[in-house]
């Protein structure tokens, strides 16, 4: 036993003294692509002349568990966390654990100029840059121009949702939304709330036990009002209450498929199922888009915002090679080759000028346009427990009460957070 823990003593201190001897290693742990951010890493790895080497480490699929991952080990003060790709709900709570590393001050103008605002408002908590934006994405209106001509929409105005619902009807096609009890719904509550002119959560920095909702407003009824209006009327498909992303475009491509709302990935994986013959091309001719529909029809549309932060671990020996990494990996060269090989839409403002970007993605005025506008999620340390109390309450779309559902939800956030509940 003795001879075995010198051999591994004597065995970590020669890799200890191989890490020192060379470039630091810089992990990056990455959300699920198709290989575009380990594209980045290896082409700032290659730009970094040897000063380092970025690895990149797949996170799990769904956002919940990426975070619970990261959660785990961060709280163990794991310095082998150099980036990690954040979704940005979860800055604040990071943040205010002290998990991440803010960029230098200095850099800060280079990191947010010419950055749509939504990306750099999720990237910030309490006034301060605590992460980098990276992609920045945004749900349109995807619509079936044979549909909407039938059903006598002028998709060149704002279209809310009540003429949305009423034109399937007519039509008898269908509304794809996202209403499956996961991170997608509350995407959806969030927007349509936002739209009203309301917010989830009043005072976002307050302590957990002073937590004020806006739930229990017109915004909340108006919003509650659409989610079950769109279930009673049928519109939203058999399978709503399990309906994701990729549920709602298999639903939209299908011979029922009136109307959308989904990310721009959905322009790509049309063009590549018409590539691979298992899409009709004549799918691509009659696909519209437009903005994201209105809450009502008084008040802009307030389009939701997604997309990936980076962010640097605030354990890691290798701060400085990190922030260094980040200019590469967020450059305008470096997000506009991520656009094109992913489809995931850029954070900065430019890359949408780039006329490959403007041919890969027709509708790329109107999604940068759509990002300006674009409303965060709620901005607090405990969205953990109102995404979960949001997507409790609401689901399934059918059982959801004007008068009764956002009065649960209050109550169940509220609860949660003074530990009077438990979610």
């Amino acid at each position: 036993m003795v001879l075995a823990a010198s051999l591994a003593l004597g065995a970590s201190m020669l890799a200890a003294c191989g890490s020192d001897s060379g470039p630091p290693v810089l992990t990056w742990y990455i959300n699920p692509d198709n290989g575009g951010q380990a594209q980045l890493a290896k082409k700032c790895t290659d730009a970094a002349g040897g000063k380092y080497t970025i690895n990149t480490s797949i996170l799990p699929n769904d956002a919940t568990a990426q975070r619970e991952q990261l959660v785990r080990r961060l709280a163990a003060s794991d310095s082998s966390i150099t980036m990690m790709s954040l979704d940005p709900p979860f800055i604040p709570e990071f943040s205010e654990a002290g998990f991440l590393k803010p960029p230098p001050q200095q850099d800060a103008a280079e990191f947010t100029d010419g950055v749509v605002q939504s990306a750099v408002k999720s990237a910030t908590w309490k006034d301060q840059l605590v992460a980098v934006p990276f992609w920045a994405n945004t749900q349109l209106l995807w619509y079936r121009k044979s549909v909407a001509k039938k059903a006598g929409l002028n998709m060149d105005q704002p279209v809310t949702w009540d003429q949305l619902i009423k034109a399937a009807k007519q039509t008898n096609t269908t509304v794809g939304v996202q209403a499956n009890r996961y991170e997608g719904y509350t995407v959806w509550i969030n927007a349509l709330i936002s739209g009203a002119g309301g917010k989830v959560i009043d005072n976002p920095e307050a302590p957990a036990d002073e937590v004020k909702t806006g739930l229990e407003t017109p915004a909340g009824k108006e919003t509650a009002t659409i989610i079950r209006e769109l279930a009673d009327s049928g519109v939203g498909g058999p399978g709503l209450s399990t309906m994701d992303e990729e549920g709602a475009r298999l639903q939209f491509q299908s011979d029922s498929g009136g109307f959308m709302i989904n990310w721009p990935y959905v322009w790509q994986a049309a063009q590549s199922e018409v590539k691979g013959g298992t899409l009709d091309k004549s799918y691509l001719t009659d696909l519209g888009w437009t903005e994201y529909p209105r809450t009502d029809q008084d008040k802009p549309a307030a389009p939701p915002f997604g997309g990936i932060e980076l962010a640097v671990g605030a354990f890691t020996d290798h701060a400085s090679q990190a922030f260094d990494a980040v200019k590469c990996i967020t450059s305008k060269q470096s997000q506009t080759e991520y656009m094109l090989s992913s489809g995931n839409p850029a954070a900065l403002k430019s890359v949408y000028d780039d006329p490959q970007v403007k041919k890969a993605f027709p509708m790329a005025p109107l999604i940068v346009q759509s990002l300006d506008k674009a409303v965060p999620r709620p901005q607090t340390p405990y969205y953990g427990e109102v995404s979960g109390s949001l997507q409790r309450t609401f689901h399934p779309a059918s059982s959801v009460s004007p008068d009764r559902t956002p009065v649960e939800a209050n109550d169940l956030i509220v609860g949660v957070l003074r530990k009077e509940q438990l979610l």
